[in-house]
């Protein structure tokens, strides 16, 4: 439905600054609405939230760009839409990664060691 409502904040955020994961990012609603949930309900000091995946279809950009959220990080498995004018949004590459991934697995040398 791309909405969230927030039923409980489990733990003291009280005064911390907070991180929120997310795997995908469409619309933003729920993202925008655990942030402004943690710092008006919980009393965080700032919000930051990373997600793997950042669709942003509709008004995804300028709910992240009014919303309490200091910082969105993204990794650019999808890319940025173009023109995209939102100073609270970043991206991570993951090609790096990828590239030592997949040269590993070529050499038979343990991919899981990259997390460690």
């Amino acid at each position: 439905a791309n909405s969230s409502e927030v039923m409980n904040i489990i733990g003291d955020v009280r005064d911390k600054r907070v991180i929120l994961l997310d795997d995908m990012v469409d619309t933003g609603g729920s993202l925008c609405g655990a942030a402004k949930a943690l710092v008006e309900l919980g009393g965080a000091k700032s919000v930051t939230a990373c997600a793997s995946h950042g669709v942003l279809s509709g008004p995804a950009i300028q709910r992240i760009e009014d919303s309490v959220l200091d910082e969105v990080i993204f990794l650019d498995t999808i890319p940025a839409p173009a023109g995209l004018k939102c100073e609270k949004i970043k991206y991570l590459s993951v090609a790096a990664m990828f590239a030592e991934a997949i040269d590993r697995i070529y050499e038979e040398i343990s991919v899981s060691k990259l997390f460690n």
